[in-house]
């Protein structure tokens, strides 16, 4: 029985494939421009809150999606919304 030999491949327009290598790296993340990031005022005593419910509900998806931790999800979050 013969062993596996890999398939080998020869790159003939290397502008293209360049280009392609680049964009496995590409990320494209919408925020909708709509969505409310601060808190409205409750109303109640204590502290009010600093961040709406649809921020946190969206900082924790992008944190379970990618498997960061807490502080590198911030850290990641601002640098997004800078871009905006």
């Amino acid at each position: 029985m013969s062993s596996w030999t890999p398939t080998t491949y020869k790159t003939r327009n290397w502008a293209e494939y360049n280009h392609s290598l680049k964009q496995r790296g590409s990320l494209l993340i919408w925020f909708d421009p709509e969505m409310s990031w601060e808190a409205e005022a409750s109303g109640r005593r204590g502290r009010q809150k600093t961040y709406s419910d649809a921020a946190i509900q969206a900082c924790l998806t992008l944190k379970v999606l990618f498997g960061l931790p807490l502080r590198q999800t911030t850290g990641f979050v601002e640098s997004l919304l800078k871009r905006v």
